[in-house]
């Protein structure tokens, strides 16, 4: 009989549905023997050993993974790796996906990323950085054009971004951000952007430090009611592909944005290794980049990652020794949605500790997927703890079939204040797909046509 190899432990760090999406891939990779997750989620649980250690306490978290002989670490949240938690685990010879601190800041600081991107002709919007408020207002005043965007510079979980229509918002908004620190310290600086308009599309891609690869693309749907009207959120609802992301705009990203961005970080210092979040806008001067995040979107992980063919861990593995050259990363040729099931009230207020039912019409169903965000166990049965609740993710061949699926999988669980989102995945008819010309793809830009009738941010 074949001798079998060793096999993997694998940590993941984090709690929500990004986690419980990471914590499926992994759980499908040969390689892996035992997952833990800290401190994970009452979805998590089916697929690891979840610990009750935060995010944040870094030095918890390392002596946890040296004592249990963890071979890999995954990260997979914001806020621990702009603090530096990969640092930490790497001092203790500890093996770990994700940006250690010096370079996670391509996330946790809007102004240097956009530094960067000046520096480097990185397609982004025109704007300007300021720490002081008065001098803030003082350019609003006298310089600025409306509609503009004010961003929080530090991270805000996904809501410190203000769009301003007129002066006395922006005036407002300065205050919100810089003096009544809404948004905390992320708010000590603060940039302000020219307002673009056009399709907002996400591209995830692996890195390690020279080379990128990058996956399939995705769209998310931010606001809290149908329409994208109300406030913004983490987000409601995710699709991939986005029809948007054409070859055309593929070429000319990885071009201009994707390596460009890879080989900056590596000429300032800070290689980059793990997950580049790409958030772009398809303007009608071409693509330009809105932000970066350096880790998996969630929701996007919730459909990027059940159409990805590879085996996670192996692709994670040639990030940390730098061997992504090596990888053939491949997608699958159909579509998925998720809508997210979310507490009624959310972003807002809302209740706690609901049980929720139905999660036992997702055994054995083949491209359905429920994944827990914000669940817990209470009691021996499964409560709501969190705004959103689950990301209830389907696959089919087209987006239509795919959403289809997805909300006929919605209607498998319930629970006392479940929201949701009627249109994820719903394209509005009115705006035709952008046309993007192969010979006119320069550093200027991008020549397009369309109906005139974008979509903003």
């Amino acid at each position: 009989m074949k001798q079998r190899s060793k096999q993997m432990k694998v940590l993941i760090v984090g709690s929500g549905g990004r986690e419980h999406a990471i914590a499926w891939s992994v759980a499908k990779s040969p390689k892996v023997d035992k997952i833990y997750c800290a401190p994970g989620n009452a979805g998590i649980a089916e697929y690891a050993e979840c610990v009750d250690i935060g995010a944040m306490e870094f030095e918890k978290l390392a002596a946890f993974a040296k004592e249990n002989a963890v071979d890999l670490t995954i990260v997979g949240m914001d806020d621990p790796l702009v603090g530096g938690i990969v640092d930490v685990f790497e001092a203790e010879g500890l093996r770990v996906f994700g940006p250690n601190k010096a370079a996670a800041i391509l996330e946790g600081s809007k102004a240097f990323s956009k530094d960067l991107m000046k520096k480097y002709q990185i397609p982004t919007a025109a704007y300007e950085n300021f720490d002081d408020p008065e001098k803030a207002l003082e350019y609003l005043r006298t310089e600025a054009r409306f509609p503009i965007v004010l961003k929080a510079d530090g991270l805000a979980l996904g809501k410190g971004v203000l769009i301003c229509q007129d002066l006395k918002e922006a005036e407002d908004g300065v205050k919100e951000i810089m003096e009544d620190k809404k948004f905390g310290n992320a708010g000590n600086t603060m940039v302000i952007e020219e307002f673009m308009t056009g399709r907002e599309v996400s591209v995830l891609s692996f890195v390690d430090g020279k080379t990128i690869r990058t996956m399939t693309s995705a769209q998310d749907h931010k606001r809290a009611q149908d329409g994208d009207q109300g406030l913004n959120t983490g987000g409601m609802g995710t699709f991939s592909p986005s029809p948007f992301y054409t070859e055309e705009v593929d070429e000319f990203c990885r071009k201009y944005v994707y390596q460009p961005t890879v080989d900056a970080m590596a000429a300032e210092g800070r290689p980059f290794k793990g997950i580049i979040f790409f958030g772009l806008m398809l303007t009608a001067d071409g693509p330009k980049v809105l932000e970066y995040n350096a880790r998996f979107g969630d929701p996007e992980a919730q459909v990027v990652l059940p159409r990805m063919k590879n085996d996670i861990i192996e692709v994670m593995e040639a990030c940390v020794d730098g061997k992504l050259d090596q990888i053939d990363l491949k997608f699958e040729d159909n579509a998925a949605v998720c809508v997210v099931l979310a507490s009624d009230g959310y972003p807002v207020k809302y209740e706690k500790g609901i049980p929720i039912h139905g999660f036992e019409n997702f055994k054995d169903k083949d491209g359905y997927y429920c994944f827990h965000a914000g669940t817990k166990f209470k009691d021996g049965e499964i409560v709501t703890n969190g705004g959103r609740v689950l990301g209830i993710t389907a696959k089919g061949e087209t987006l239509k079939e795919a959403r289809k699926n997805a909300y006929a999988a919605t209607e498998w669980i319930s629970f006392a204040n479940k929201y949701m989102r009627h249109d994820i995945g719903k394209l509005s008819t009115r705006l035709k797909l952008v046309i993007f010309h192969r010979h006119s793809l320069t550093k200027t830009g991008i020549s397009l046509y369309n109906s005139n009738n974008y979509e903003t941010q």
